[in-house]
């Protein structure tokens, strides 16, 4: 489905990201793969910014369940059985009538070609293996991918809320190299089968975690700021509301991602033929 309308979104109050940060932002096509609590919250601050081209993909609906943290769901959607990716789509379209859409509510595994035309890919699923299946997309696609994740623990009888922001790089450390892909959480999650739903999410941390990521999307589509470059990993504790670069950072200063390494690990392999194919058809 197309979204698109002709109105203009104001964009004066933040000129100071750069004299052609509207058109960059305009121009910019971004993929949110899961919207849920966090996908949903990058989406609307997105739509905010004045991003132009959405490619939003969940083939879930709305239930009673998503209302706690889906931001623009309503009560009447779930009665109608509305799909999120139509919700987000409302909200985006509400903010930037210009905005241009396309939703897919299939699989993303089914429709992951599509994520080869965009600039950035937003990683908001809740399983282990989805995340490292979608960073390898975006590896192969040379695309940056940031990766949101959060989880609550029961420990001693106190319940920890917690979560994280990576952005992987095309040419650096990856999520297997930030310790959070790795044998045992894949493991333990193909124990209960690949399901990862269910998990705890609370609407505030959603939030928090969404803003960071779009503050890497920006740094990255207009760097307004030359100074000292964001941390890849960056995580929250919910308890005490505190936000703070990885301790495991210190372990990847000056790191080279091994799990990527080779040539057939990286780039299109398809670029080529079709390019080649778009051009025959116009001769």
């Amino acid at each position: 489905m197309k979204i698109s309308s002709r109105s203009e979104l104001k964009l004066d109050r933040q000129s100071f990201l750069g004299e052609d940060s509207a058109s960059l932002l305009d121009a910019c096509r971004v993929a949110i793969v899961g919207l849920g609590g966090g996908g949903s919250h990058v989406a609307q601050q997105l739509g905010h910014l004045g991003v132009g081209d959405f490619l939003l993909i969940d083939p879930d609906f709305v239930e009673e369940t998503n209302l706690n943290r889906l931001v623009g769901a309503t009560q009447e959607d779930v009665g109608k059985g509305v799909s999120k990716t139509s919700v987000t789509a409302r909200v985006i379209a509400g903010v930037n009538p210009r905005v241009r859409i396309w939703t897919e509510t299939a699989q993303w595994q089914v429709c992951a070609t599509a994520l080869r035309s965009c600039d950035v890919i937003f990683g908001c699923v809740d399983s282990i293996s989805e995340r490292e299946q979608l960073e390898t997309v975006a590896r192969r696609y040379l695309i940056p991918y940031i990766d949101l994740g959060m989880d609550v623990h029961k420990v001693n009888g106190e319940y920890i809320v917690g979560g994280q922001v990576a952005l992987s790089m095309p040419d650096g450390p990856c999520l297997r190299c930030m310790g959070i892909v790795t044998e045992r959480a894949l493991e333990l999650e193909a124990k209960r089968y690949g399901a990862a739903g269910g998990r705890p999410q609370v609407v505030w941390a959603n939030g928090v975690l969404a803003s960071l990521a779009v503050g890497y999307f920006v740094q990255i589509i207009t760097p307004w700021y030359k100074g000292q470059k964001p941390p890849i990993l960056i995580e929250f504790d919910g308890n005490t509301q505190t936000v703070a670069p990885s301790n495991k950072l210190q372990y990847l200063e000056g790191h080279r991602c091994r799990h990527f390494a080779d040539l057939a690990s990286l780039g299109d392999p398809f670029w080529k033929a079709q390019g080649i194919e778009r051009m025959e058809a116009k001769v």
